[in-house]
Order: C-alpha cells, then sequence, then structure tokens
C-alpha cells in the first residue's frame, strides 16, 4: 500500500473507531460493527484492509479472528453487492465478497443497490469511498434511519467537495441529529436549532503523516508495519476526550497538531519496538530505545521535533 493510502486509511479507521466511542461504547467494540461501504477502488480496499486487519488483532489475530471480521463488511461498487457470484471479480476486493448463502439469508443477492442493502443489512456505519457526488441520496439516508445502532456514522470521504457521498447538512436533516458525520472534503457545521450543533469532522490525512513519518524515522523501523499504522489510528481515536465524542467530535482540532504528532509518533515507535523492528535512530540504539518508558518516548520524540522558530530580521534604512 502506498503512503498515501496509509494515511487515508489510518485516519479513515481513527474516524471509525471514534465512531465506536461516539455510541458510548469502548473501542474494543470495534468488531461488533457492521459496516456497509461504497467504493471498491484502492482506497475503499486500503480502507477495509486496515479496519478488518484491526478488528482481527482485537479478536485475538489468528485464521478465525481474520475470518469473523470479514463477515461485518458489505462492499457495493457500480455494478451493485459484492458476492461470490460476481465474474471478473477484482482480486483486491475478492476476500470481501460475500457467501451467496449468507446474503440470500438476507433478502439480497449479488449486484443488490446501495438502498437495498442499507434496508436489509441495519449498519452502524455507512462508509464512502466511491469519487460519486451525491451516492448518499435522500432514498439511501432514509435507509439508514433503521440502523441498529444507538448512533449511525456516516463518511462522505471522497474528495473535492463535489464527489462528497452526501453533504452533512443532507445527513441531519434526513437521518437526524444523533449520528456522527464526518468527510474527507471541508464543511461548515450545521446549526441544528435550539443551540445544538451537527459537528463536521474531516478526515484529513495530516493528522497522521507527519507522526507516522517522525515515528518510523525514530524507530529507526525499515517498513512502516500494519501494526503500527493501527498503533497510529488508536492513538488519533483516543487523542479525544470522552466529553468531545459523546457530542460527535472525533477528530481534534488542527490547532493541536504539534502535540497529535507527538503522541502518535511516540505510539508508533512504542509499537515498532513492540514488534522488534526498531533499530535506533542516531545515538539513540536500538538497546537504549527499548529501556525507554512510555514518558520518555515521547520526550525523545519532542527532543527531535522541528520547531520554525526564525530570529527577527531588522531593517534599517540608510
Amino acid at each position: 500500500m502506498s503512503i498515501f493510502l496509509q494515511g487515508t486509511a489510518g485516519v479513515a479507521l481513527a474516524g471509525l473507531l471514534g465512531a465506536v466511542r461516539a455510541q458510548g461504547r469502548s473501542m474494543i467494540d470495534f468488531p461488533k460493527q457492521k459496516i456497509v461501504v461504497a467504493g471498491a477502488g484502492s482506497a475503499g480496499i486500503g480502507v477495509l484492509n486496515a479496519a478488518r486487519k484491526t478488528m482481527a488483532r482485537m479478536l485475538g489475530n489468528n485464521e478465525d479472528a481474520f475470518h469473523s471480521a470479514g463477515r461485518q463488511f458489505w462492499v457495493v461498487d457500480a455494478k451493485g453487492l459484492i458476492t461470490e457470484e460476481r465474474e471478473d471479480i477484482d482480486p483486491d476486493a475478492r476476500p470481501f465478497a460475500r457467501k451467496v448463502k449468507e446474503i440470500n439469508r438476507q433478502g439480497l443477492g449479488e449486484g443488490a443497490s446501495l438502498v437495498e442493502v442499507v434496508n436489509q443489512v441495519n449498519p452502524d456505519v455507512l462508509l464512502g469511498l466511491s469519487a460519486v457526488g451525491g451516492l448518499f441520496s435522500k432514498e439511501v439516508l432514509e435507509a439508514l434511519r433503521s440502523s441498529t445502532s444507538t448512533r449511525p456514522a456516516i463518511f462522505a470521504m471522497s474528495n473535492p467537495t463535489t464527489n462528497a457521498e452526501c453533504t452533512p447538512e443532507e445527513a441531519f436533516s434526513i437521518v437526524g441529529d444523533n449520528i456522527v458525520f464526518a468527510s474527507g472534503s471541508p464543511f461548515k457545521d450545521v446549526n441544528l436549532g435550539n443551540g445544538n450543533i451537527g459537528h463536521c469532522n474531516q478526515g484529513n490525512n495530516m493528522y497522521l503523516f507527519p507522526g507516522i513519518g517522525l515515528g518510523t524515522l525514530l524507530s529507526g523501523s525499515r517498513i512502516v508495519s500494519d501494526g503500527m499504522l493501527q498503533a497510529a489510528a488508536e492513538c488519533l481515536a483516543a487523542y479525544m476526550s470522552d466529553e468531545d465524542v459523546l457530542k460527535g467530535i472525533i477528530y481534534p482540532s488542527i490547532s493541536s497538531i504539534r502535540d497529535i504528532t507527538k503522541e502518535v509518533a511516540a505510539a508508533v515507535i512504542k509499537e515498532a519496538i513492540e514488534e522488534d523492528l526498531a533499530e535506533g535512530y542516531r545515538e539513540m540504539d536500538a538497546r537504549e530505545l527499548r529501556k525507554l518508558n512510555q514518558e520518555e518516548i515521547k520526550e525523545y520524540v519532542l527532543n527531535n521535533m522541528w520547531s520554525p522558530e526564525y530570529q527577527t530580521l531588522v531593517y534599517r534604512n540608510e
């Protein structure tokens, strides 16, 4: 997976984990989430793989856990729901193809439309990575009202704004006030009346790119492992206070980006050490790195972060 897709997958994964918290549940309940995904391109499959691996790690990180995690996704592309009956199925999408007998019991079949899938599955999350503007139509959003979730989440992640699957105004007005909304493009929050705000969370790659890069560099790891990516996503998801998350705010303010970067980098280094991938950086060799506790790792990161501080230049007219 390219670093760009890793960043996209990591930020989306952090949002998905944050949505679990917004339901008043622990992130460890993530494997119980039913997720309908619109879009099976490289970005969509990248997010799916990251989410599935994270679910599997939470369930025990074995073959049964990986298989069980795969059953939490229903993937819909331009031809409809992807099942094992699909001819010439994309190899990357094959692991997420639904079994025919299982899907028939749900009243669905190969090529079922997005609205049909949402109606029958009643998902916790509707995740858009289709690059098709307006794909989450009035009918699709109305179907999401039947979600079994206490607080369904809508991720309209396609860029730019014209490609967003829906707007926050559409989501809140059709599905209701008690949802979590996130997008890949910037949108303004929605005034819901009576002093209530519908928060629009922008899943920007910049939340993770600096921290993943810095953490990988300072650990001396030669690769960015799935575990390091998951650690970064979980760190970002846990960054928000319970109070903010219960308001539907699942991504922090960009103004906190330096502190976020420190926390994410430290989480990445810790995971690299645990996976025996850390080789050290400059004077901090692998042996010394392993001796550091969590606070010392954060201090190590902070001491190696560049600060854009410049001397004041005074010009004198002669």
